[in-house]
């Protein structure tokens, strides 16, 4: 049975009006990224500019700047929404008759013979011929202001490049080119107590539940987290948790709540920014959903190929740490890395970081964990999630993080374009598509459980600032 869609009265009327010939098709009928089209809608005091580039591009915002001499900055989504409300629509079309804003449109689309526009209707495309587009663009003003995503170069394979990398972008961000100590230009702060008696703990092999008990309940914050998470319907614990060794001994077990008061002692390390990118998960909605994705899959894996699943969890939760360290060591260059990333929810976030400071949130993130003298396999897995042909040491730890951010991308957690999970990918980790998404609708299943989680950690959060 072939699917069918209609455009909404009022889109139907503009494209009409304009005599603007289009085929509605389905996403596996459109062409290749650079026939695609990305629509963006920013503004500034003198109006709106909607923005036409191809989807194998990343709309730079200095570059339109400077062709415009406005200091445009990408619509907020509330204004965004009432738009396509009004149009009953839920995505953005890339047409400029639909609202009054000037058009730029990339250079490069115009010499395509074909092109597929966003049709407001999620899963459906607008199909235009070179006519089609030629009548779309006739007020639009033509230049180059996208950068191709190609050109932007992945960080080197070795990890030990990455010091040289941030002290690059330190340097270019803040002229201090005499001092040497990457260290001392960004004042990292040392790694908290907590987390070094915990550390030291996960080492010894003759350690007991109540010297952990004892590490755990000298942070009174660390503690009640603790006890929360064990008190969780997640973790549908039997009778009240009383005590951090309760929580310990009858409910999450001795190997997840070291690595779960790793990840949570480390958090609060940095706050969380002020500013962030509109329509992203949360920073730990985003971790603890990923630590719980991760440890499901982590279980379902064949015995001779499973990880450490205590390691899995925090990898899972500290998947993203490299964002908040990136707000922290580039304040003013993350309000632009926000920008870009509404602009080009096409574009992976790791790739706008490249472009704009030539060194990205994985690195900077792994890079810390390897100088607080963190696990291997953390450093590994935070360094290369988004590269699911990764099969170094240590490789399944990071494809773990890889499929777990796939998936829940999937599922609208996350942020970014789909991530695809080569076949490859499973075979390393000993998993089938269909085992994969039964163990994260599993856990999905538990969302309302997982939020009174993200909850309780960010009331405690508050509570301790």
């Amino acid at each position: 049975m072939t699917a069918t869609a209609t455009l909404p009265d009022l889109l139907e009327k503009q494209l009409e009006r304009h005599a603007i010939a289009y085929q509605l098709r389905q996403a596996h009928e459109i062409g290749p990224a650079g026939q695609r089209v990305e629509a963006c809608l920013l503004g500034d005091a003198d109006g709106m500019v909607l923005t036409l580039i191809p989807s194998n591009h990343m709309l730079d915002l200095r570059q339109l700047q400077q062709l415009t001499q406005r200091e445009l900055q990408p619509i907020r989504d509330r204004q965004l929404q009432q738009i396509l409300s009004h149009y009953q629509l839920s995505q953005l079309p890339g047409l400029p008759t639909l609202v009054d804003a000037t058009c730029i449109i990339e250079n490069r689309l115009l010499g395509e013979s074909k092109v597929w526009l966003r049709s407001g209707l999620p899963g459906w495309w607008l199909e235009l011929d070179r006519k089609a587009l030629t009548a779309l663009s006739a007020s639009a003003t033509a230049a180059s202001f996208a950068v191709p995503l190609d050109s932007i170069h992945s960080p080197a394979e070795d990890p030990e490049q990455d010091r040289e990398d941030i002290s690059a972008a330190v340097s270019n961000f803040t002229a201090l080119r005499m001092r040497q100590r990457l260290e001392e230009t960004i004042e990292i702060p040392p790694l908290p107590t907590t987390a070094q008696r915990i550390m030291a703990l996960r080492v010894n092999p003759n350690v007991t539940v109540e010297q952990l008990t004892d590490v755990v309940e000298t942070d009174p914050s660390l503690a009640a987290q603790v006890v929360s998470w064990a008190s969780s319907s997640f973790y549908a614990s039997s009778g009240k948790v009383r005590s951090v060794e309760d929580a310990i001994v009858r409910v999450l077990g001795f190997e997840l709540v070291i690595n779960l008061s790793i990840g949570l002692a480390l958090g609060k390390t940095f706050s969380l920014p002020k500013d962030a990118p509109e329509r992203t998960t949360p920073y730990w909605e985003q971790s603890i959903y990923a630590a719980a994705v991760i440890e499901g899959l982590a279980r379902i894996m064949p015995r001779d190929r499973r990880p450490e699943l205590g390691l899995s969890y925090l990898a899972g939760l500290l998947h993203n740490f490299g964002y908040l360290v990136l707000a922290y060591i580039f304040p003013p260059y993350f309000q632009l890395i926000c920008r870009h990333m509404e602009a080009n929810p096409h574009v992976p976030a790791w790739q706008v970081d490249q472009h704009l400071l030539g060194v990205n949130r994985d690195q900077i993130g792994s890079w810390l964990m390897r100088y607080w003298d963190m696990p291997t396999e953390i450093c590994t897995a935070i360094r290369h999630q988004h590269d699911p042909d990764f099969d170094g040491e240590h490789h399944v730890y990071a494809n773990l993080v890889y499929l777990t951010l796939a998936t829940l991308r999937e599922r609208g957690i996350g942020s970014g374009p789909e991530m695809p999970i080569p076949e490859a990918l499973l075979e390393r980790l000993g998993l089938t598509e269909d085992a994969v998404h039964q163990a994260v609708d599993k856990v999905l299943d538990a969302r309302d459980a997982l939020r009174k989680l993200v909850n309780e950690y960010q009331l405690g959060f508050k509570r301790k600032e």
